[in-house]
Formats: structure tokens, sequence, C-alpha cells
């Protein structure tokens, strides 16, 4: 029982009905790992008996450390960061660690500004995605001391650690696979480029397919939206309408991918039959519409676990940075075919 006169209870208390020392309550909190199942059944029995809460702002001041880890995110809106960031949270909550998530909208002044909020609310370090911002933010964040893990790219500064993927490269394979069954003229749908270096990523990767196939890649019209069917939808309607209609439309994500599908079909238009449409990511969507979407497969829950793990390192002081390329494949579905003679 918690002494009379007291209204909440405290670590020693704990210690007290569990019969254990205060070290190996806080081991058990802190680090489970170290101290054995026997014990720590015994000691979060006296947790949950007592309704006891560990006081966090005195355990952030003593070690330094708050705990809290943030992730800023580009959308919620979308599901290709829904599994990475689910993956994300899970690793650090197996760590005792607390999770915020904040969404910028693809505003890079928002993005900032999440930084700076999440920083002044006492983050120990940031999840962030990609590598598009400017210089400034990075320097707000390394005289703060506050380690941070890039995700869904692969960053060319070798002093920041990153657990991601080649867009350019996965793009590039992608569409090499599709000039290798004859594909000769194209159309792209992605997100702006200007300020979202994964997009134009992939966008440069399917130039680099064209030209080093001797094809002209200038002649590949580029329309950019920002992600959402309906964006897809009507970017394919401007494609259609600037005849002749290319043998492939190649689209930033399944998103978009998805919105043209939905559009070619609207028009009357056989995929791929007519024409064939590849997308980006491989979410749930992909294999849902059909045709089924031909599309680049990202390890989104593999990349999330390993940013949760390699962040949590980081802010216990392991050595940075630390560097993991993940591997993409091609998923090939029905979206994509030999084109018809003549395209």
């Amino acid at each position: 029982m918690v002494p009379s006169g007291r209204n909440l209870p405290t670590l020693e208390d704990v210690a007290s009905a569990a019969g254990v020392s205060t070290a190996t309550v806080s081991r058990c909190l802190n680090e489970p790992d170290k101290v054995s199942e026997k014990t720590r059944e015994r000691v979060m029995q006296a947790v949950s008996k007592l309704n006891y809460s560990p006081n966090f702002g005195a355990r952030a001041i003593a070690a330094n450390r708050t705990g809290i880890f943030g992730a800023v995110i580009p959308t919620m809106e979308n599901a290709i960061f829904a599994r990475g960031i689910e993956a994300f949270q899970k690793a650090l909550v197996e760590k005792n660690a607390t999770t915020l998530v904040a969404s910028s909208a693809y505003d890079p002044e928002q993005e900032a500004q999440l930084i700076r909020t999440m920083v002044a609310r006492g983050a120990d370090g940031l999840l962030l995605i990609g590598t598009e911002r400017r210089p400034e933010i990075y320097e707000f964040l390394s005289k703060r001391n506050i380690p941070t893990v890039v995700a869904w790219a692969c960053s060319a500064d070798k002093s920041q650690s990153y657990v991601g993927f080649d867009n350019r490269a996965a793009s590039k394979r992608l569409v090499a696979r599709a000039i290798s069954m004859g594909h000769r003229s194209f159309a792209c749908i992605s997100a702006p480029t200007s300020t979202n270096d994964r997009a134009r990523d992939r966008v440069l990767g399917a130039r680099q397919a064209i030209t080093s196939a001797g094809l002209d890649a200038a002649a590949m019209p580029v329309i950019e939206t920002d992600y959402s069917i309906e964006n897809g939808r009507e970017a394919f309607r401007q494609i259609a309408a600037a005849a002749p209609l290319p043998s492939l439309v190649i689209c930033g994500n399944d998103v978009l991918a998805v919105g043209a599908i939905q559009a070619a079909k609207s028009a009357g238009l056989d995929v791929p039959g007519d024409v064939s449409i590849t997308g980006f990511d491989d979410i749930e969507l992909a294999t849902v519409i059909s045709p089924a979407l031909t599309t680049v497969h990202v390890p989104h829950r593999q990349m999330g676990q390993l940013a949760g793990d390699t962040l949590y390192s980081l802010v216990k002081d392991t050595e940075g940075p630390i560097r993991i390329e993940l591997g993409t494949r091609i998923v090939e579905r029905e979206s994509l075919a030999t084109p018809k003679q003549g395209q």
C-alpha cells in the first residue's frame, strides 16, 4: 500500500511492494530486456497495483533526455507513409520511448516550423522524409545536438544518417524493363520536383533509362501535380488530349497511377492494350485496381523499423552516421505489357 500522507506512489513504493531495489524497478521500466522475466513480472504487477506512473519530467532532467522521438512526414493522407511510420513507432514503443508524428502537407516552411516545435517540446531525435530542406534547418539541429535520420531516400551528405533506398536507380530499372518489352514513347506524371527529392530522382531515373536506350528523353512530357487519385486522373486526361498517346505512362507513385488507370478506362482505352501504366511504392491500391498495377516495391515496414532502431541508437550516443540502403524490386502485374506495333 502507498504510505499515508502521499498522494502519488513513488519508485520506492514500487520497489518495496515488489521486494526489489529501486535500481531494479528503474531497469524494468527503462531497459526491460536487462531484467529476468520473473522479476519483471513481479515489478509490473506492483506498478499496476499501485497505479504508479514514472515522473518523466524528473527523469528527463536527470538524464538530459525526454524519451520523445519526433517524425515529420509530408502527409497523413497517403498510405505510402502509413506502414513505415507504424513500424517506426512500434520499434520505439518497444524501447519505452514516445513518438510524436506531424504532417507538413509538403510545405517546406511548415516542415521547418514543425521541426523547431518538436525540438522545443524536447524531442531527443527526429525522423525526416527525404533530403530536400534548407541548410539552416540542418544547422539548427546540429547546433542543438539533435540526431536525425532521413528515410525514403539515400543522402549524398556523408555526415547524414539515413535508412532509405535509391529512388533514381529504382525508377531507372522499372523504365528499362518497359523499354526491354518494346516501349519507345513515354509520358510521366510526377509530384512537384522542385521541393521533393524523391519525385525528382524518380523522373531523373526514368530519363536516364530512356537516354541509355538511345531514345530522346526530352521528348517525354512530365506533368507535375500533387499526389491524389483525382490529380492522377486529370494528368492522364492532359496526356491523352495531347496526342499521339504514348505507349507507357510512368507515374511517380501508385496513387497517381490508380487515377491514371481510371481515366484511361473512362476514356474507353484498354490498359495495357492501348497504353501501359506503372506506379511506384506497391501499396495495397496496386493490387485492388483493375488491371493490377506494375510498380516498384518499397520495403516500408522494414525501413520504418530500422529507422526507429537507428534513431534510438544515435540518441543513445552510438557514433554516427549510420547509413543503411535498402533494396527495391519491380513487381510486374497486368498494367504493363508489350506495346502495340507502331507505338
